[in-house]
């Protein structure tokens, strides 16, 4: 390791302290319920997606059920995934005309992007539609780090509620996540790389 290396380690080490305490925070406002800063933002299109979804924000489910709406999203997801990777030849937004990816790789991205692990044995541009990159991979970039850190609230809401059954509601931990968390960041860093010159 050079020197450069090291204060480069060390200069990641210290950004990432230094955001847990506000990030952390938002993130608690954000999963607790609570109005944050994006509120009268990003609220009615929540509000949209609870309507449209047919969700009640003020219930919540027990463990039981919270795994199999867990379950049940992902396995939504990987069909999804799967099937758009294997029909890819035969939908739009596919300019150079590729045909749909091979039963065992199609398997192998639509596993490892619903599990968020993204292990890649293709060539992005070279393999994958426009829409397949799109609709498939970049929404579940998104969902399945949002089902993540949506277990992980339900989590934490267990071992803080020690007298109650209830551990949130999933479809309102998933979308107060993704909208909140996930895109207010994804806009944020993408000013950051945009003010720096970034394509």
């Amino acid at each position: 390791m050079t020197v450069y290396d090291g204060l480069q380690l060390i200069a990641y080490f210290a950004v990432l302290l230094l955001l847990v305490k506000p990030l952390g925070a938002f993130m608690a406002q954000v999963y607790q319920g609570e109005s944050t800063f994006l509120s009268p933002l990003l609220g009615p299109l929540e509000r949209l997606v609870y309507r449209l979804a047919g969700v009640h924000p003020e219930e919540e489910m027990d463990w039981k059920v919270y795994a199999v709406s867990v379950l049940l999203f992902s396995l939504t997801g990987f069909i999804f995934l799967y099937l758009l990777l294997r029909l890819q030849g035969r939908l739009p937004l596919n300019p150079t005309g590729m045909s749909g990816v091979a039963p065992d790789s199609a398997l192998n991205i639509a596993v490892s992007f619903v599990t968020n692990t993204n292990w890649q044995d293709y060539g992005g541009e070279t393999t994958l539609s426009y829409l397949t990159q799109m609709l498939g991979l970049t929404v579940q970039n998104f969902v399945s780090a949002a089902a993540g850190m949506a277990i992980l609230a339900a989590f934490t809401r267990g071992l803080v509620r020690h007298n109650t059954r209830g551990l949130g509601y999933f479809w309102v931990d998933l979308t107060r996540g993704t909208l909140y968390i996930l895109l207010a960041l994804s806009v944020i860093l993408a000013l950051a790389l945009v003010s720096q010159g970034v394509v």
